[in-house]
């Protein structure tokens, strides 16, 4: 992605741009379309910035690059994952806003120096996003020029990030709260399935579905699933 010069389009305010940001991330309701938003808005916004990711939280620290502007950006993701080192890990777990002018000298992150080497990246700018839930993950900012990202291009996207987090946490409310509906559904159409075959009432057809799902290992919805689809109750 082109490298965007200053932290504002040009006869744009920041704030009015960031204001807009905000219109269209309410207006997203799926996670996924929540981060491909705060990487082009960020990438507009913040100075300096040629590839940009979002990185996300999984378990207590399990990170999982989920969008990108870049085949570079998500193969740098990778790569601080592997070392287990890097500026989007620390801003992730330690520290709220990471920035490096440069990998290659840093020497918070040396096994990081090489590999930044042969792939081009000398600036970052990370951003932990941050609810009071928990850390969701990380809002990453690359460029190849050494000392790309100045105190403006920080205070940009910690606004930015700050949205996105607040965005991000709405939308993954409302997909798991689809998810469980979903699941309630089946797991509904499953018990009637076996309350006709068996002539059970809806208790004892439950406990008939745990069961065989701790027995076989298998999550209760997607047991449902496969009794619905199939007709089967295979133990």
């Amino acid at each position: 992605m082109a490298s965007t010069e200053s932290s504002t389009r040009p006869g744009e305010p920041l704030t009015a741009s960031l204001a807009e940001m905000a219109r269209r991330l309410q207006g997203e309701t799926r996670a996924s379309d929540v981060m491909q938003e705060v990487l082009t808005s960020a990438s507009a916004l913040v100075g300096g910035v040629e590839h940009a990711s979002l990185s996300v939280v999984r378990g207590r620290r399990q990170v999982w690059s989920a969008a990108v502007t870049s085949d570079l950006a998500r193969r740098f993701d990778r790569t601080q994952e592997e070392l287990g080192e890097g500026p989007c890990l620390d801003a992730m777990f330690t520290e709220p806003v990471v920035r490096t002018d440069d990998l290659l000298t840093d020497p918070r992150w040396p096994r990081l120096a090489a590999r930044s080497a042969d792939l081009g990246v000398r600036s970052m700018l990370c951003f932990q996003l941050f609810v009071h839930r928990g850390t969701l993950g990380g809002l990453n900012l690359l460029s190849s020029r050494e000392g790309a990202f100045d105190d403006d291009a920080a205070v940009v996207g910690s606004m930015i990030a700050a949205h996105a987090a607040v965005a991000l946490a709405d939308a993954q409310q409302l997909e798991d709260l689809s998810t469980a509906l979903r699941h309630r559904d089946v797991i509904g159409q499953a018990k009637g399935i076996l309350m006709e075959r068996f002539k059970v009432d809806a208790d004892q057809a439950f406990a008939l579905l745990a069961r065989v799902s701790q027995e076989r290992n298998v999550k209760l919805h997607a047991l449902a699933e496969e009794l619905t689809r199939s007709g089967a109750l295979e133990r």
